[in-house]
């Protein structure tokens, strides 16, 4: 052991003596040479002692529903060291087609001991999606959260986008820059968020150009082949300043304006929504709306915690503000 010792004592830059005492977890020993000595085992390939092995927190559950549209691993990644930091350990699933349902990854993570399970923008964001499922799991007292997508019948707390603001930012930006004629693709129908900036988007334009002014809306997924076909509808329809209920239906808008070939933003102003990494690197850079992903991350991690320790977080909806991003991809109204 004298030679692993100083193995360690080397890598770590630290004495022989002071291994030995982080080894026997002792006092005495600064946390930084503390911290340097448990890297140069890890570094080393040599096994800690019980006593100093990694200990996982508590697992919790984090249902997506899916991985192709960015901001949802990005709410997966920022929850995930805002959830460690407090004890706790997230289990992910993601309901990608043809894999597990909503209910399978549910009982897969009670089956687990998941202290709680955090459904971002789920079925529960469909309002014709009944709620008993969820309401059977609060009355075997397992505690519930949920990010976009309201449900007033659902006993949990509720962490959204302003989805109204949102599209009322981007109308009035795009109003600014003198388009008349503008058109939405703001997700599927029965979707709560794109029913909520549909109300927004309406809102804003009769404030902006009148009651009489004429807008077009296309429901469809929030994917790129959705914002295609939502483009085509849009852009005959003679609209100039298009916002979409996603960057990446922004994406399928912007390829379907280059086949037709015109320019964004000299012909048509594209503008996204949550600022996914597809915003800053599509083309042109997407001006959108901004999901505060990192703010609400530590926001759902306080909240959602105190319920998990039966700290019980207000049974309403915390509704975050968002903020328009204006990038290349908008621009002054062709007429």
């Amino acid at each position: 052991m004298a030679a692993t010792l100083a193995d360690i004592a080397a890598h770590a830059g630290v004495s022989e003596a002071t291994v030995s005492r982080v080894l026997n977890d002792r006092p005495g020993v600064v946390a930084a040479k503390r911290q340097a000595v448990l890297t140069a085992l890890d570094v080393l390939g040599y096994e800690r002692p019980p006593r100093l092995r990694r200990r996982t927190g508590r697992p919790v559950g984090l249902v997506l529903p899916e991985f192709t549209n960015p901001i949802y691993p990005a709410f997966a990644q920022a929850l995930g060291p805002n959830f460690a930091r407090r004890g706790f350990t997230p289990l992910v699933g993601s309901q990608a087609e043809g894999g597990l349902h909503e209910d399978e990854y549910v009982e897969m993570f009670v089956a687990a001991g998941a202290a709680g399970i955090l459904f971002v923008s789920g079925r529960h964001a469909d309002s014709t999606a009944p709620t008993t499922r969820y309401s059977e799991l609060r009355e075997l007292g397992l505690p519930l959260g949920f990010v976009n997508g309201f449900r007033e019948e659902i006993d949990a707390p509720f962490f959204s986008i302003d989805d109204r603001a949102g599209a009322t930012l981007a109308v009035r930006h795009l109003v600014a820059m003198g388009h008349e004629r503008l058109g939405l693709a703001p997700g599927p129908e029965t979707s709560v968020p794109a029913q909520r900036r549909v109300e927004g988007f309406r809102a804003a334009v009769a404030d902006g150009l009148g009651a009489d002014a004429e807008v077009a809306v296309v429901h469809g997924p929030l994917s790129d082949d959705g914002g295609g076909h939502a483009g085509r509808a849009l852009l005959e329809a003679g609209c100039t300043g298009i916002l979409c209920g996603s960057d990446l239906v922004a994406v399928g808008v912007l390829a379907e304006a280059r086949r037709r070939g015109l320019s964004v933003p000299g012909d048509v102003s594209v503008v996204g929504f949550d600022d996914s990494v597809v915003a800053r690197y599509s083309w042109p850079p997407l001006t959108t709306v901004r999901q505060p992903v990192s703010t609400m991350s530590i926001a759902i991690a306080d909240a959602f915690v105190g319920e998990m320790n039966s700290v019980h977080a207000q049974r309403t909806e915390y509704v975050f503000q968002p903020e328009l991003v204006v990038r290349e991809s908008s621009g002054p109204s062709p007429r």
